[in-house]
């Protein structure tokens, strides 16, 4: 009876075949991920990056219906946390998605996932540090991660790409956010700016993704320019949606196979990873 009872126990205990696994990739109890492990070896792995103004927000709360989505589409995926201004600075932040993609790259015969392909996705200011990671190398290279293995970027209604033209003209509701995440100096902003990082090398390519707001259309169209002048393949798409309503369900609806930017994203992912 005792070795029925701990084989119940165990099975109890076991995770469910679609339910994630929780990883540390750094010593801060922050610096962990949720990870859903493909059905197939050697299968894609998108890993997404929780918006929530660089202060708050959570990588369980973020990913609506994405892990199932893209799990069911046979890929890895992975959720993460990141240390929160202001305990830690903007520039940690990037520097903590990159060791999160070398932690997974190492791990990935175990994990059973393709360390060759993988696209990285953030929404808000997740789609930011997404974007930055794509666009300053200087992230992945100082995380030891393979810049060849990142097939591409998904921003899901970033604001922020230019950070000092949006904190000059972005009105007040995100004015002390954006001063709190990036300061005042002028050289910062910059050097945080995915579109000043346009010039290549970055990633091979970029879906941007914006709703109908006025601030996320023109800086998620100027980071497309932007790319694109510099021989980055960028897409940029608008998806109906307004103000934070929209922001939200952008993220939250993701995934949902109504939603008209799901399809978009799937016919994106199968061209980018090459199935």
């Amino acid at each position: 009876e005792r070795l029925i009872e701990q084989a119940a126990d165990r099975r109890a205990n076991d995770p469910q075949p679609n339910a994630p696994v929780e990883l540390s990739y750094g010593k801060d109890p922050l610096q962990n991920l949720d990870y859903w492990k493909p059905e197939k070896k050697g299968a894609p792995l998108v890993v997404f990056v929780h918006g929530g103004g660089w202060k708050r927000g959570d990588k369980r709360d973020a990913t609506g219906q994405k892990a199932e989505h893209f799990h069911g589409k046979g890929y890895a995926f992975a959720s993460i946390n990141y240390r929160l201004v202001p305990a830690c600075t903007v520039e940690q932040q990037a520097q903590d998605v990159a060791a999160a993609l070398a932690f997974l790259t190492k791990k990935a015969d175990s994990l059973g996932f393709d360390r060759n392909r993988i696209v990285l996705m953030g929404h808000s200011a997740g789609a930011h540090l997404s974007a930055l990671v794509g666009t300053d190398m200087s992230y992945l290279k100082n995380a030891g991660f393979n810049a060849k293995s990142l097939r591409g970027v998904i921003p899901l209604d970033g604001a922020c790409y230019d950070v000092p033209k949006q904190i000059a003209q972005g009105g007040e509701f995100m004015h002390d956010t954006y001063l709190q995440a990036f300061g005042t100096e002028a050289a910062r902003q910059i050097r945080l700016s995915p579109t000043h990082h346009a010039g290549s090398p970055n990633a091979p390519g970029f879906l941007i993704l914006h709703v109908r707001r006025i601030d996320g259309t023109a800086q998620s169209k100027a980071l497309g320019e932007a790319l694109r002048k510099n021989g980055t393949a960028a897409e940029v798409k608008g998806f109906e949606g307004f103000g934070l309503k929209g922001h939200a369900e952008i993220n939250r609806r993701l995934g949902d196979p109504s939603y008209p930017a799901t399809p978009v994203v799937d016919q994106w992912l199968k061209r980018v990873f090459g199935k």
